[in-house]
């Protein structure tokens, strides 16, 4: 049953039947997190286990974790290959994300990409069509970090990170990184993970040949609190009902 079948009276539907039907908990495990005041209503605790909600207008919350009532809703991960542009159609016949979104995974329901990644970047890409969680992960007032893993030719000097940590001037304006650490090297190249919220196009690239390293290879590997792992290149699998949880929360929604 889809929360669309309910046929809730006026005075609602009980909410650990709620619970259960979102994949929450057991029923009997959702009356259990009532009672120990674990869920939020609407911003309010909840102990009361006769409480009805209207499941398709009530913010419900376990743990502080907002869940997600609207089954209509989808929240997908793809692994943007390397040579694929990052829209939903091309006018040029050239590869692009929406080639990677099949009719039966997507259905009738408009999707939006979650920002861009150039052509030649592969990694992680959010695509979904809730528009109001779309537009608040790409709003720069969101600060919503990403990861990305560069290679770049030769080693990397002591003082780098700290210089881009503490900014470096672009072409349109200052821009500074989160987060730098090299991960790995070989003799005449450096694998480093940079982490950043700048949304401005082609940054990471721009910043690092700034600084005298130009980008020979670039995977987006994290947004917020969804990772990439082991997920292969062309790949869509669903997010877990934590990962969109805590998308929601990182944009205060």
């Amino acid at each position: 049953m889809a929360f669309n079948d309910f046929e809730p009276d006026n005075d609602g539907v009980r909410l650990q039947k709620v619970l259960s039907q979102a994949g929450v908990a057991s029923r009997r495990v959702a009356e259990r997190m009532i009672r120990d005041g674990r869920v939020e209503v609407d911003g309010q605790v909840v102990t009361e286990l006769g409480t009805r909600v209207d499941p398709t207008a009530s913010v419900i919350r376990v743990d502080g974790a907002r869940v997600t009532l609207d089954d209509t809703r989808v929240y997908l991960a793809l692994n943007k290959p390397r040579g694929v542009h990052s829209t939903m159609s091309d006018d040029r016949g050239r590869p692009c994300v929406g080639d990677y979104v099949e009719h039966r995974v997507r259905g009738d329901a408009k999707l939006f990409h979650v920002g861009r990644l150039d052509a030649d970047t592969e990694g992680l890409m959010l695509l979904t069509n809730d528009g109001e969680l779309a537009h608040r992960l790409m709003h720069p007032s969101y600060q919503v970090p990403k990861t990305y893993v560069a290679t770049v030719l030769g080693s990397i000097p002591r003082g780098l990170g700290k210089k881009l940590r503490e900014g470096v001037e672009l072409d349109d304006g200052p821009a500074k990184v989160d987060d730098f650490a090299v991960v790995d090297a070989v003799p005449g190249k450096s694998l480093v993970r940079v982490t950043l919220h700048e949304g401005r196009k082609r940054i990471v690239r721009r910043m690092l040949a700034a600084v005298g390293f130009p980008v020979q290879e670039l995977v987006r590997t994290d947004i917020g609190a969804v990772a990439l792992g082991e997920q292969r290149p062309g790949s869509i699998r669903a997010l877990s009902r934590k990962e969109i949880s805590e998308l929601y929360k990182a944009v205060g929604l």
